[in-house]
């Protein structure tokens, strides 16, 4: 929390079902209110292949960086690809603003090797190794689980858990070492999901249940995603979002039992609607954040188009304290209508940023390690962007900014910051993970 402010964020942009034939790329943002080019790509780093899909973003520590009082030194970005399971490795520490691929393992390696693809998020372990979450097989039916990469070499070990303990189908995950604790969120099955959303495909994905190497579940039929435990290293508390119902669980240590428990705090209220592909449309959580403080928890809230900040409180439900709309699909003069709505009283209006109107809804979050500033893409997945979203194909991603009040909570969308993927050289690209160098907000802490 005491780190500078941050200067550049890196953003993973895909042209995967934008119908350009152009290679995925890094992006490099300027951040620096006062630098010329505040707001702007500064630098972009071409993947060397097609159709890979960059999508999550991951830290690896550099090599040495785990020996006993050596502080972690996040010069290594690792990038897993949703589509094709290719992994890229990027230098970030040489250049920060310009960085290079430095290693590449080609999906064939991991298919042979592990017997898995569909690569999602990625976190460093104590030891030092890469672990990365899979979705599926590379058949694209859903096989949950972890690769291992090395943490010096890159090289890729093969299968981090036992064949017993993986869960039916991965995304994201999150672990507190002090605890020994690691509870990893089952999410869509590829081949499925690759077709587009289909309300019917749920009840054929199979267990889309809480999945935990802890040994958690809570029969859940909501599509968990979204993992965060507090950041404090002795904190036996966390979150989980789930994308297709609009509640968040919390996941603590019970103190008599002495085991892990869940219970349901969050649940955002569904929307009756018109004109839209369900006639329920529910909240879809597609990420969390939580403040370095461990104070406030974050949601994007992918369907309705609204971020929401939670005030935490030991022992008590999140309060909501701030809220501010960014998209979505119930916004005024659009196709979808409103019939009911426990929560507003009138359909939100459309959000225009230095005269770009703001399509698609709010999807990856990340946030200053202050805590004063939410930057938010609005790309989830590109096969469900153009499904929901085609106007967001058209004319492109946004990173937008969110000015945060810390003392009494609240949430301002900052008019003068707009990253506009719209304009790229080779066409309108899709944003979505956000990291700053050095470790951010969505790191895992490490012991």
């Amino acid at each position: 929390m005491k780190a500078p402010r941050e200067e550049v964020a890196y953003v993973t942009c895909t042209y995967r079902s934008t119908c350009t034939e152009q290679p995925d790329f890094l992006a490099t943002v300027d951040l620096n209110p006062r630098s010329c080019h505040y707001g702007q790509v500064i630098h972009r780093l071409p993947m060397p292949n097609l159709k890979d899909e960059l999508h999550c973003a991951g830290w690896g520590p550099a090599c040495g960086c785990f020996d006993s009082g050596a502080a972690a030194r996040r010069t290594r970005l690792v990038l897993p690809c949703l589509i094709s399971s290719r992994i890229y490795v990027v230098d970030v520490g040489s250049q920060c603003r310009a960085p290079r691929i430095c290693k590449m393992i080609e999906p064939v390696d991991v298919f042979w090797k592990c017997n898995k693809g569909y690569l999602a998020v990625t976190h460093p372990l104590p030891n030092g190794d890469i672990l990365i979450a899979n979705m599926g097989d590379p058949a694209g039916n859903g096989k949950g689980g972890f690769l291992q990469l090395d943490g010096e070499s890159y090289d890729l070990k093969g299968n981090w858990e036992n064949e017993c303990e993986a869960p039916p189908t991965g995304y994201d995950f999150w672990y507190q070492a002090q605890h020994n604790v690691l509870v990893s969120s089952a999410g869509m099955v590829p081949r499925l999901a690759g077709r587009g959303f289909n309300p019917e495909d749920l009840k054929k994905g199979g267990d889309t249940r809480l999945a935990a190497m802890a040994g958690l579940s809570a029969g859940l039929d909501s599509l968990p995603l979204s993992v965060r435990f507090l950041h404090s290293p002795e904190a036996a508390e966390g979150y989980v979002g789930c994308a297709l119902s609009g509640t968040i669980f919390r996941l603590y240590r019970s103190c008599e039992a002495n085991n892990w428990a869940v219970e349901e705090v969050i649940r955002i209220p569904a929307k009756d609607v018109r004109g839209w592909i369900m006639p329920t449309m529910p909240a879809f959580i597609a990420d969390l954040v939580i403040s370095p403080d461990d104070r406030f928890l974050y949601v994007s809230n992918w369907w309705h188009g609204d971020i929401r900040q939670y005030e935490l409180a030991r022992n008590c439900k999140p309060r909501l304290v701030g809220q501010v709309f960014v998209g979505g699909s119930i916004l005024r003069g659009g196709p979808v209508t409103v019939c009911r709505d426990e929560e507003l009283k009138c359909q939100p209006e459309p959000l225009v940023v230095k005269c770009k109107r703001v399509y698609g809804g709010p999807a990856a979050l990340q946030l200053s390690l202050d805590g004063k500033r939410l930057y938010v893409t609005n790309s989830f997945y590109s096969t469900w962007d153009q499904q929901f979203y085609p106007s967001l194909i058209k004319e492109g991603s946004v990173m937008l900014q969110l000015d945060v009040d810390t003392d009494k909570g609240g949430l301002t969308v900052n008019k003068n910051f707009l990253v506009d993927f719209g304009k790229e050289p080779n066409g309108p690209c899709l944003a979505h993970e956000i990291r700053f160098p050095g470790g951010d907000s969505k790191s895992v802490t490490l012991p």
